[in-house]
């Protein structure tokens, strides 16, 4: 039996943009300077990007704003041509990237949805038996005789992402779509991404939101500088994501898709439950626990230590760092042993999973930019330690129990 292509398969794309550096504001400025030579600089938006996407997979992008993210998704949508490299996508899509496109703000609602699902490839007889279904999410029933033009950006938006979860293609490109609307309208939409992945259709997403990453990705990529720097699964690039958004910390400088630094100052030796001999350690909802990091000094300097707690779905909870404790901590050069105990009655039933990072230290007053931070290392990986809570507490309810007292 033949294998299956993949739907989407991107190999050693590239992209370029010409920046001009003369901008005339003005019909005097563009007469004063005409005829002049015009000058350009290059800005290379994407850099050998490559990647699958298999049927039936949700797929993941993240990266801080200016990564490339968007301009890859316009990529995978033919609206951009590549400068380089090869984009080969197997089955009818429907990009969720500029939702809206095709509006005609001087026709009403109504007639929008008639105009906007044509160009979404819906016949005039599936546009009308899902008429009622488009109206109902979308909330706007009251509008739908106004000209659209008089609907708020977000109001316009809703109904745009209402007509396109109808059209029947095989592949969707969805890039922060979650970000409109009110609380109860993003809820609508998460049970939306819930269905479609229940259907087993393909979805490249791209997102800031890293708990949407983890509830709804198979895999997911990490772009920054224009780079992969990561594809794995959704906990691990999660993570990754998290360490990129320390203040003045970039996640560039390694080769693209490596976990951790190569020959760092200080090295994470050993991430483990204190004991137990096992990765998995047992407690009763009132027990205390504590975590204990191995590490090597190779440098001598000042450094901070985070250990992050996830859930069992991968979903960050927490995160506790040495900032105050250990304040201008400049261990040794050798083999060390730092320890963290956690009070018993915090953590619900579950399963967690504790993750460890070390850098630079840098505490810094509120109002003082914070100067760049060195990660020096970093855990990823499955054989990360875990702590099982076993029974509810009595009087908490949520991910995690609050520390609270009436009065």
């Amino acid at each position: 039996m033949a294998k299956q292509l993949p739907r989407i398969s991107v190999q050693h794309l590239s992209k370029e943009f010409k920046l001009p550096h003369e901008r005339h504001s003005s019909l005097k400025s563009t007469i004063l300077n005409f005829g002049q030579k015009k000058t350009y600089e290059r800005f290379r938006a994407l850099d050998d990007i490559s990647f699958q996407v298999e049927e039936g997979e949700f797929f993941g992008i993240v990266g801080r704003n200016g990564s490339g993210k968007s301009t890859l998704l316009k990529l995978l949508a033919n609206i951009y041509t590549p400068s380089g490299g090869k984009v080969n996508v197997n089955g009818r899509l429907t990009p969720f990237i500029e939702l809206g496109v095709g509006f005609n703000p001087e026709l009403t609602g109504r007639e929008n949805i008639f105009l906007n699902g044509a160009i979404l490839g819906l016949t005039q007889k599936e546009i009308e038996s899902k008429y009622d279904e488009i109206v109902a999410f979308s909330e706007l029933d009251r509008f739908m005789d106004q000209k659209l033009k008089n609907y708020s950006s977000g109001m316009q938006v809703r109904l745009a992402f209402s007509i396109a979860i109808q059209a029947h293609n095989d592949i969707l490109l969805i890039d922060e779509v979650l970000a409109v609307g009110d609380a109860n309208f993003q809820r609508k939409c998460y049970k939306v991404f819930k269905d479609i992945k229940k259907s087993g259709k393909t979805v490249v997403f791209v997102t800031h939101d890293m708990g949407a990453v983890q509830d709804f990705c198979d895999r997911a990529l990490m772009i920054e500088d224009s780079k992969v720097i990561m594809i794995g699964k959704p906990r691990e690039v999660a993570l990754r994501y998290e360490m990129a958004n320390l203040p003045g910390r970039s996640a560039g400088g390694n080769e693209p898709g490596s976990d951790r630094p190569e020959n760092p100052a200080v090295k994470i030796d050993n991430v483990y439950v204190v004991g137990k001999n096992n990765k998995l350690q047992t407690v009763s909802q009132e027990d205390s626990f504590e975590i204990s990091i191995d590490y090597t000094v190779n440098v001598p300097t000042e450094i901070q230590f985070n250990l992050f707690l996830t859930n069992q779905e991968g979903r960050y909870l927490c995160g506790i760092n040495t900032t105050v404790a250990l304040e201008n901590f400049k261990p040794e050069k050798g083999s060390h042993t730092l320890t963290c105990h956690f009070d018993g009655g915090q953590l619900n039933k579950g399963e967690y999973t504790a993750a460890a990072a070390i850098y630079t230290y840098c505490k810094w007053p509120s109002n003082q930019k914070p100067e760049l931070i060195d990660v020096f290392d970093v855990t990823y990986g499955e054989n990360l330690p875990r702590i099982k809570v076993l029974d509810e507490p009595t009087y908490h309810s949520g991910m995690f129990n609050v520390k609270a007292r009436w009065e």
